[in-house]
């Protein structure tokens, strides 16, 4: 019966895609993972993952104290540099979504009360039956990734954490410690059409 589920999930995850073939899905994924790795080199597997299920999900938790959320992000302002290389970038394969540096905020180009608004709004509620489908969705993305020769450090250990807190029913993973001391990231995960509408000519 695990086995069909799996076989169900997978199906509609290659069917869903955009309607590509598997060996396309492949090259994207891979692509997907080179241009990490080529940005930023220190990544691990996590960094990776958490890229993959920002596609899918998005912010993926709801924020019930709007008010919290702005200062925290105010907060978080304080510490982020107005100069930053990548003012924004696609995540996952998809780019469903897209990480957008507080550096724009900084830097004076979006105004505060614009850029909150639209991470709130990409925010959604993400369901149970999701994060199943996703497990077996990312199991079909970790197997592309250990046949590519991308030099990912310790994916062993990455790989059965991910594991784990997958079948414990969660997805969420924070950046490595890598990750976090090369890039020092600040950003907030906005979807791709209220980027576009809002965001992009504002920087454009």
């Amino acid at each position: 019966m695990m086995r069909l589920l799996f076989s169900l999930s997978l199906l509609l995850f290659l069917i869903g895609c955009h309607s590509s073939s598997e060996e396309e899905r492949r090259e994207k994924v891979r692509n997907a993972v080179e241009r990490q790795m080529r940005d930023y080199p220190h990544s691990t597997l996590q960094d990776i993952y958490k890229s993959f299920f920002q596609d899918r999900f998005g912010p993926g938790h709801m924020v019930s104290d709007t008010s919290r959320a702005a200062a925290y992000l105010r907060e978080e302002l304080s510490k982020t540099s107005a100069h930053v290389a990548m003012l924004y970038e696609p995540t996952g394969c998809d780019g469903n979504y897209y990480r957008v540096s507080l550096s724009v905020v900084a830097d004076g180009r979006v105004p505060f009360d614009v850029y909150l608004n639209a991470f709130l709004s990409s925010v959604r509620e993400v369901g149970s039956n999701e994060v199943k489908e996703w497990a077996a969705e990312w199991q079909w993305i970790e197997e592309v990734i250990s046949d590519m020769e991308a030099v990912i450090p310790n994916p062993e250990a990455d790989a059965l954490a991910i594991r784990e807190l997958l079948q414990q029913g969660f997805y969420a993973v924070h950046h490595s410690k890598a990750y976090n001391e090369h890039y020092a990231p600040h950003y907030r995960i906005i979807e791709k059409s209220i980027f576009e509408k809002e965001i992009l000519p504002l920087l454009d």
